[in-house]
């Protein structure tokens, strides 16, 4: 039985990463520029919309946080990577809350295109051992094969990748089919208005240490996150567009709830891929309130959610972090 209870708990631990991990910013973005969307095929490719059909307007007003002392104002926001065109968030609340800052800080500053190709050949790539399907149990296998034609991946194309990778490729696919967009995710659209205004970017982790939290997993638990993926693609539509709702509703205990659910079960993933990293974050933001200043940090909205998160561990140092909720209050 204790067994049994196990391995409940962990099945529903890794479907929550599966579901949620573009919730999580910055790796996730990094996965993107490394590899490139999916692209869709004519059958797939949603119809250019008419004036009748045109998709409604999807508003809200996104969570967004101050944090300040007599000469230094630090604003935290919540990213999340794709969105669709209709999707409307760069509201007058957090514009002015962004213009108003000298620096825009990221998970990571956007590599050049050269850059990532070579850091995904050397630590996305493995050209040594079975190729990745072999790996697979023979379930397994019929399952993530069929998930890649659903999608129209070529299987040959994934062969030599790491699992992490194939997981995170298979987790894009079906949002771009659904119209997502890397283009015009948070992170692109404030790195865009940061160049366009002269703003300096910094990034709190290099593009290698993020693609290093998935290319160090162990292997089998690679393994596990590539199959627990594949279950989950048929639950990526409800799930993403709950995760979307609840960003754009500015209800950070929703997200944390989402994106959060499996922390009891992958205590080891979850310290790695959050609870290190807020820490790290932490100390960072700490530091960075003895210079004087206005900063706009934006990382995933997962770690600004919960117990554990940026604003929590602030909170636990016994910093004053409160939410903006006015254009006037932001300026």
């Amino acid at each position: 039985m204790q067994s049994t209870n196990k391995q409940a708990r962990d099945s529903r631990g890794w479907k929550s990463w599966a579901r949620t991990a573009a919730g999580l910013g910055g790796a996730f973005a990094l996965m993107l520029a490394a590899c490139g969307s999916p692209q869709q095929s004519e059958a797939s490719a949603p119809s250019t919309p008419t004036a009748s059909t045109a998709p409604v307007a999807l508003t809200g007003s996104p969570a967004l946080w101050e944090l300040k002392d007599a000469d230094t104002t630090i604003y935290l926001f919540g990213t999340v990577h794709m969105l669709k065109p209709e999707t409307v968030w760069f509201d007058d609340r957090i514009r002015a809350a962004f213009d108003r800052s000298d620096e825009l800080v990221m998970e990571v500053v956007e590599s050049d295109p050269a850059e990532m190709a070579a850091l995904v050949g050397k630590l996305a790539i493995n050209m040594d051992g079975p190729p990745l399907s072999e790996r697979l149990a023979p379930a397994e296998k019929q399952r993530y094969l069929k998930a890649l034609a659903d999608n129209n991946i070529p299987a040959a194309a994934m062969e030599r990748l790491d699992p992490w990778m194939a997981a995170i490729s298979l987790s894009v696919a079906p949002l771009v089919r659904l119209g997502y967009d890397q283009n015009i995710g948070v992170e692109k659209t404030l790195t865009r208005a940061a160049q366009d205004a002269g703003k300096p970017i910094i990034g709190l982790e290099t593009t290698e240490q993020q693609l290093g939290y998935f290319d160090n997993l162990p292997d089998k638990v690679q393994i596990a996150y590539l199959n627990t993926t594949v279950s989950e693609l048929p639950d990526v539509e409800k799930e993403f567009d709950t995760l979307i709702r609840s960003w754009l509703d500015g209800k950070p205990e929703a997200l944390a709830e989402q994106l959060n659910a499996s922390m009891e079960a992958t205590p080891e993933l979850a310290q790695r891929l959050l609870f290190d990293r807020n820490a790290n974050w932490t100390d960072w933001i700490a530091k960075r309130m003895d210079q004087p200043g206005t900063l706009f940090i934006a990382v995933g909205a997962g770690h600004l959610a919960g117990k554990g998160s940026v604003i929590d561990l602030l909170g636990q140092r016994h910093f004053t972090v409160t939410r903006v909720l006015t254009r006037e209050a932001a300026k």
